[in-house]
């Protein structure tokens, strides 16, 4: 599985990650830190997160092969090592339990959009609620 794995630097304000694109493998940040953020319609960035040392990212594309879904760039020079698509499926195939702090991660993502997803219904249900006790 070494053979497979590959370090890599990237120095401040460098992409890691382009949305849309087609990868072939994740990352995981061994030092130094990046932010995850989409780019908006109006050309706009919008912040998603922080990641920091020992993080995993990009990992969607390795389970459903589509595009990347985000943006990723180095806030200071950070290393990161690069896991393949055939690191994965070993893992996968060899070793299931290695796949649990990946797991982990992804719900813990999916509850923090959740939790999103809620402050904005309730954020627009207050509007709405403004604009129809001003007429």
């Amino acid at each position: 599985m070494s053979d497979q794995v590959e370090n890599l630097r990237y120095k401040k304000g460098e992409a890691i990650i382009h949305e849309g694109e087609i990868g072939d493998c994740a990352f995981i940040l061994e030092s130094g830190a990046a932010e995850v953020y989409k780019s908006l319609p109006s050309g706009e960035q919008q912040f998603l997160g922080a990641l920091g040392q020992g993080d995993i990212f990009g990992e969607l594309r390795l389970i459903d092969g589509l595009p990347r879904s985000a943006n990723v760039r180095a806030l200071g020079s950070c290393r990161v090592r690069k896991l393949t698509q055939g690191t994965f499926e070993l893992l996968v195939k060899h070793n299931p339990k290695a796949l649990m702090p990946i797991l982990k991660i992804l719900v813990n993502r999916l509850r923090h959009t959740l939790r999103l997803l809620d402050k904005l219904k309730n954020k627009q249900g207050t509007a709405e609620t403004m604009s129809v006790g001003s007429l």
